[in-house]
């Protein structure tokens, strides 16, 4: 069946269903390691540390040997890897796709960000193009003496690193930038460097960096055709604009990798949308009940633009900050009823905001979810890097 062909519609059951077994929440869904979470999920925000942990946890087997596990997958074998990806945002990648993710979505965003700092130094009267040039050359020299190092090691071997330009001068948002912040970020999306181990703990912000292990240069349109066919066969049927705010693409790329691949045009509540080819049959195996607790920014949470099947509109300002992020949430059966958050003293707490068929048996299944999550965690605390209006108001002490 081609895009132009008789369609089928998929409702919001069924949508449901397949979101539970393919994004391994329902509990015979669940693997047993953060390689398999990534390799089915395609990414794993990145911009808060902690949702890496706390989304592999939530679909494992046994959770318990989470953060090690992740941190092997991510700074000893580095089949994950964290790096610039969709829309500008830091994800988790399988390091098999980090060559994908480059070429069809880094290239634009890394021409854009060369070319602003650029014209931010030199709007400044700071040193030019061909300065900038050798201090990174020099950078990278050092990066891949030492294998890994953080912004402050590298200023000690290459000083010129610490130079300092004002940005915006004259705006109410001015600011003073050092080149070592911002041309790691450029290098990051240019996928010349990657994140490290942090300087802390599991949820800390704060990244050694290391030279990028080397990947081949794949042509753009081969490699957007690649990473919508992956995307698509976990989070379809997807509408055109959950497939354009996904990618951050142009219209007219997603319409030619969904030619690319073939993909099967079908209709939702919202209407027209796509599976990847063969995928338009109904889920026909039983999807037991199931409950889970996701981080902020989970990649399910986060998956779609249009979120009405799984996430009622009233429900949105308990759960979102002001910039669109999603805090801690609770599902049932393949939507958001409600919220979480951890106590100082470590408790997880959490509220059901709708509670529209929601009985026994989902408070129970809900319970069980919240012991599993405090069992792995155990004395660490988590507190989301973007925090939600239901999320402080749960995480406050006991009183």
């Amino acid at each position: 069946m081609g895009l132009d062909e008789e369609v089928r519609y998929i409702g919001v059951g069924e949508r449901r269903a397949r979101l539970g077994l393919r994004q391994q929440l329902a509990v015979r869904a669940r693997v047993g390691s953060p390689e398999e979470v990534a390799g089915a999920l395609v990414a794993l925000h990145g911009s808060d540390p902690a949702t890496v942990y706390l989304a592999v946890g939530a679909r494992l087997t046994d959770p318990a040997g989470t953060v090690a596990e992740t941190e092997r997958a991510l700074y000893e074998d580095r089949s994950l890897v964290r790096m610039h990806g969709m829309r500008h945002t830091v994800f988790a990648f399988p390091a098999e796709l980090t060559a994908v993710v480059h070429a069809s979505t880094g290239l634009t965003v890394a021409a854009r960000e060369r070319a602003a700092l650029l014209k931010d130094m030199a709007k400044a009267g700071a040193p030019d193009a061909a300065w900038l040039k050798e201090v990174e050359e020099s950078a990278l020299a050092a990066l891949a003496r030492r294998g890994e190092a953080t912004a402050t090691e590298l200023c000690e071997d290459e000083p010129r690193l610490r130079e300092q330009f004002v940005y915006a001068a004259g705006k109410s948002y001015e600011g003073v930038h050092t080149v070592v912040s911002r041309l790691l970020r450029v290098l990051g999306v240019e996928g010349k460097v990657v994140r490290g181990r942090p300087l802390g703990t599991w949820m800390s912000s704060q990244f050694r960096w290391a030279v990028a292990p080397p990947h081949p240069e794949l042509e753009v349109a081969r490699a957007q055709a690649e990473l919508l066919r992956r995307w698509l066969a976990v989070c379809g049927p997807a509408t055109e604009a959950d497939l354009k705010w996904w990618t951050g693409w142009k219209v007219t790329d997603v319409r030619r990798a969904l030619t690319a691949i073939r993909a099967l045009r079908v209709t939702v509540d919202e209407g027209p949308a796509y599976v990847v080819e063969g995928d338009a049959g109904p889920v026909v195996e039983p999807v037991e009940p199931w409950a889970a607790l996701l981080p902020g920014l989970d990649p399910t949470a986060m998956g779609w633009q249009q979120r009405d099947w799984y996430l009622a509109p009233s429900l949105r300002p308990a759960l979102f900050d002001r910039s669109g992020n999603v805090g801690p949430t609770v599902w049932w059966n393949g939507r958001v009823i409600g919220g979480w958050g951890q106590r100082p003293d470590g408790e997880i707490v959490w509220r059901l905001l709708d509670t529209d068929g929601v009985g026994r048996e989902a408070e129970a299944a809900v319970a069980v979810e919240a012991a599993r999550l405090r069992d792995w965690v155990g004395v660490a605390r988590v507190r989301p890097r973007f925090r939600t209006p239901l999320e402080k108001e749960l995480a406050e002490p006991a009183g």
